[in-house]
């Protein structure tokens, strides 16, 4: 509700680059990082899991990757996927990404995927009528679900 009423402490800094260098950290949503990677939990999910994966690199363009990067991106934008359909067992995925503020990127100075969980007929008339999500789960138990996954991949991952 903070941020509905315009009274949530604003934050410095880039919400894909949390603070410290914990691999997760719940009061930031971090699930997962690493030299390469960082995913989030959407603090305003359009779907419940809905994740952010971007690179730690402060980027705007994925011409602006190394191929270091933007393999191990791929590499995470599958664990996504299978960590969100084992837990969350959801009928499909959109996997987004806009580059650019004219394409719909509300962070436009740094890429980021987001990957949102689809069940059929998820879409009621609260959202159609009112414009208004309901999540069926509290984001902080997602998070405890979702986060032991990730976690086990940080020596999957490492180069």
């Amino acid at each position: 509700m903070e941020h509905v009423l315009g009274t949530a402490p604003k934050t410095s800094g880039c919400l894909f680059e949390p603070p410290g260098t914990a691999i997760q950290d719940k009061s930031h949503l971090l699930l997962f990082r690493d030299e390469l990677t960082v995913v989030l939990l959407n603090r305003f999910p359009y779907a419940n899991g809905h994740l952010l994966l971007a690179p730690r690199r402060h980027l705007a363009d994925l011409t602006d990757l190394a191929p270091e990067e933007n393999c191990r991106l791929m590499a995470m934008l599958t664990a996504c996927c299978t960590i969100l359909r084992h837990h969350l067992h959801p009928d499909g995925l959109n996997v987004g990404l806009n580059l650019g503020t004219v394409a719909g990127a509300g962070i436009a100075d740094h890429l980021h995927f987001h990957i949102v969980p689809r069940w059929r007929d998820d879409h009621n008339f609260m959202t159609v009528c009112a414009e208004v999500r309901t999540i069926p789960q509290h984001i902080a138990r997602t998070f405890d679900a979702l986060a032991p996954d990730f976690f086990a991949l940080s020596p999957s991952l490492s180069p």
